[in-house]
């Protein structure tokens, strides 16, 4: 009988890389809730200046935000995320981000 050797023959290493790789490249979302403060006129404002939405796009978030209390407005990479949020901020909106679902 031949004795196997006690290291493993795989490169656990590459699989860590490989994880760690991938958990980057998952993309993140920017997600504006609704506010009792802001008017909605202004939230699609807010919408069209800072994301450039055509009016109509802007509008049908804006009412998302409205009816259904929160609504995404942007997906990439965590820093843009951050980002958006802190903009968002500025301009007197509730914002967060959080990983788009898989």
């Amino acid at each position: 009988m031949v004795a196997l050797p006690a290291v493993p023959l795989v490169d656990e290493s590459v699989d860590v890389e490989r994880r760690e790789l991938h958990a980057s490249e998952v993309p993140w979302i920017t997600i504006v809730w609704n506010d009792p403060v802001n008017l909605m006129s202004y939230v699609a404002w807010v919408f069209r200046r800072h994301f450039g939405m055509d009016a109509p796009t802007a509008e049908q978030r804006m009412m998302q935000v409205h009816t259904e209390g929160r609504a995404v407005v942007a997906e990439g990479n965590r820093e843009a995320m951050e980002r958006h949020v802190e903009a968002m901020h500025e301009y007197g909106l509730w914002a967060t981000l959080e990983r788009a679902p898989r």
